[in-house]
């Protein structure tokens, strides 16, 4: 997910700030457009050991993007070497769709959720833990362990959409959405995409990119150039949509189409797990077992809640 990240010339804005969420188990990380609640299982001192790591390695992660942000705003094929480990963990969720045009920043909401997961639980004997960053989640767990997350489509109303139940034998580490109605810019008109892959770096430009690729030619779908919205956008002049009226059910069904045959072939090369895509009160789901994504809220039973945690 792109997230505005502040332009270096711009006036410093506030340093990071950290709470306790009022159920006094979660803790709330912010720092400019970098907005993280996080959450851990286990013994009581790990758990507290993971909170001090996880906030030491977020009170930097914006300084160190900002000072690379120039060849992180740079298609991936040309971008040259990053230095800093969240900058490198977005190059390398993007490398492999490098065949289009994608940069680093469509998987900057998921990296930042990556390398405070990973700090935090350096060395820590936990159950369970998650950073989630604006829905794109970074996830741990220990043998065992379950994770059950709602997902919500995007549309007019946000609505329940469905389940993701993630295990920790089936590799996934990472959950994102993105659509044209996120925080992110959008070629495509999905209400939304959620995908789930090794982690949440990889999610996130997948879900990204599957996104984009929910489209139809349309008079009832309305773009203007991404620097028209935001002049800093690394997305240039690239039409992004704005306004999606009303849609045939043909067009309904090509767009999702269009989706899913872009998310059957990350499938494939082993990229993703799953990918649940929503527009219009329609949906297409692709994923390797069936139990990782029910497309609905009605089927607690697939996911034991005595191990269950949602985000």
């Amino acid at each position: 997910m792109s997230t505005m990240l502040p332009a270096a010339k711009r006036k410093a804005m506030p340093g990071p700030v950290g709470a306790i969420l009022p159920d006094g188990r979660r803790r709330h990380f912010q720092h400019g457009p970098i907005d993280l609640v996080l959450a851990a299982f286990g013994p009581a001192a790990e758990v507290a050991a993971f909170y001090e790591q996880a906030w030491a390695r977020f009170r930097t992660v914006l300084g160190e993007l900002v000072g690379e942000l120039a060849a992180l705003r740079m298609d991936v094929s040309d971008v040259p070497a990053v230095r800093g480990s969240t900058a490198r963990r977005m190059a390398a969720a993007c490398a492999p769709h490098r065949d289009g045009f994608v940069t680093p920043m469509a998987a900057v909401a998921g990296a930042v959720a990556d390398e405070v997961l990973a700090a935090g639980t350096a060395g820590r004997r936990l159950d369970r833990a998650y950073v989630n960053n604006g829905g794109d989640i970074a996830l741990h767990l220990a043998p065992d362990a379950r994770f059950r997350t709602g997902m919500v489509a995007l549309a007019g109303v946000p609505e329940a959409a469905g389940v993701a139940g993630i295990g920790s034998a089936d590799g996934i580490g990472g959950i994102a959405t993105s659509g044209w109605r996120g925080r992110s810019l959008s070629f495509g008109i999905a209400d939304s995409v959620t995908v789930l892959a090794a982690s949440a770096a990889e999610a996130d430009v997948a879900a990204t990119l599957i996104a984009n690729a929910v489209s139809v030619d349309s008079p009832a779908v309305t773009r203007c150039p991404a620097r028209d919205l935001d002049p800093d956008s690394d997305l240039g002049d690239r039409p992004v949509t704005v306004d999606v009226g009303a849609l045939g059910a043909a067009e309904i069904k090509a767009a999702l189409a269009a989706g899913r045959a872009a998310a059957q072939s990350m499938a494939v090369r082993g990229l993703i797990a799953a990918a649940s895509l929503f527009l219009c009160g329609s949906t297409a789901v692709v994923a390797k077992k069936p139990a990782e994504i029910s497309r609905n809220t009605g089927d607690p039973a697939q996911i034991p809640e005595s191990r269950a945690e949602a985000a």
